[in-house]
């Protein structure tokens, strides 16, 4: 099994791709007539991925279509992490895979987790800031879903989860943002806590406990119970277009700072020439490059390149490309080198 690709979704251009990441709308359903996950073993799993991946085969193509059918305990250790880089899978799901199962659609964009925390975490992925046609497929699976398996849910409580906090509607809407300039004048606290109080929140690009390597922060709601799926949506999507909206402002304060510049040359530099590249120095640095495609620095580049790179330099990518562990110094070497071939302009 490759993964080469499931990269389709990540390096689309997408609405307000200068700040925008990438969108994610993930549901989180559970079967009515079967315990939660927690008191199931591997049979119990598998008896719910059989009845999901039956379901799945009856769906119109404008629903689900050019899935695969993956048994997470048939991938290595970096097959799975692989797939957690790239944002196809949760990276608890990828640590733990015994009798678990994920239908994934082939260009990334869809993925059906049975057995993570709860029977099914649906979710789509969407380039840039694109909640709403991402919210309409995921919510088109889940009916299409809920008509022929019966999801648990309670007329007070909404959907019924394994853990509290997801109880309501069991989504969890996020957009990844770039944000150096507002990292850079010290803004991100002051936002993260201002967001608190409105039901979101501001995390690193991997979730709870990540860190914000590159200036890349996950903005997603908190609140589930007594608010409706598109309200939660609603909600996000305000919060979002001001961030961006803060964001491009600092960015002009940013473009006219000659140490700001120089940065961003030299990083470009670095990652053009450097023969050994660590994974966070990677990351920092073509945050770098992403601000000066944004500011118009370096038109000779397209902006899905920090993006191409970022998507095949992961360590777990790395391995999965080559097909065998690799130390962290080979890791490094060929980081470099795909980075330096990324930057490398074609005749």
């Amino acid at each position: 099994m490759t993964n080469n690709h499931y990269q389709e979704w990540y390096l689309a251009a997408g609405p307000e791709g200068d700040v925008a990441v990438s969108t994610r709308i993930r549901l989180a359903r559970n079967l009515r007539d079967i315990p939660f996950p927690k008191k199931l073993g591997k049979e119990g799993l598998e008896q719910v991925a059989t009845r999901v991946g039956e379901a799945l085969t009856a769906a119109a193509p404008s629903i689900f279509q050019d899935y695969e059918r993956i048994s997470m305990a048939a991938l290595s250790d970096y097959q799975a992490m692989a797939m957690a880089e790239k944002r196809l899978i949760s990276p608890e799901f990828a640590v733990n895979r015994e009798g678990r199962t994920l239908f994934l659609k082939k260009d990334g964009s869809v993925s059906i987790m049975i057995g993570e925390e709860d029977h099914l975490r649906i979710q789509v992925m969407a380039p840039g800031f694109d909640p709403n046609p991402a919210y309409d497929l995921a919510d088109k699976i889940d009916t299409f879903l809920d008509e022929r398996l019966g999801f648990a849910f309670d007329e007070r409580l909404g959907y019924l989860t394994e853990c509290p906090t997801n109880l309501g509607t069991g989504l969890r809407a996020s957009v990844m943002l770039h944000l150096p300039a507002l990292r850079s004048n010290g803004m991100i606290a002051r936002l993260a806590e201002t967001v608190s109080k409105l039901g979101l929140t501001i995390r690193g690009a991997y979730g709870e406990s990540s860190d914000a390597i590159g200036a890349f922060y996950q903005i997603s709601n908190q609140i589930t119970l007594g608010i409706s799926e598109k309200g939660a949506i609603n909600n996000l999507t305000s919060i979002v277009k001001q961030l961006i909206a803060q964001e491009r402002q600092a960015r002009k304060n940013l473009s006219a700072d000659p140490l700001s510049e120089d940065k961003i040359w030299r990083s470009r530099g670095l990652l053009s020439t450097a023969r050994l590249m660590e994974s966070n120095e990677l990351i920092e640095m073509v945050s770098n490059l992403r601000l000066g495609i944004a500011l118009g620095m370096f038109p000779d580049l397209d902006p899905s390149v920090p993006g191409l790179i970022l998507s095949k330099t992961g360590a777990a990518t790395l391995m999965n490309q080559q097909g065998s562990v690799l130390t962290a110094p080979q890791r490094d070497k060929l980081r470099a080198e795909i980075t330096r071939n990324s930057l490398t302009p074609t005749s």
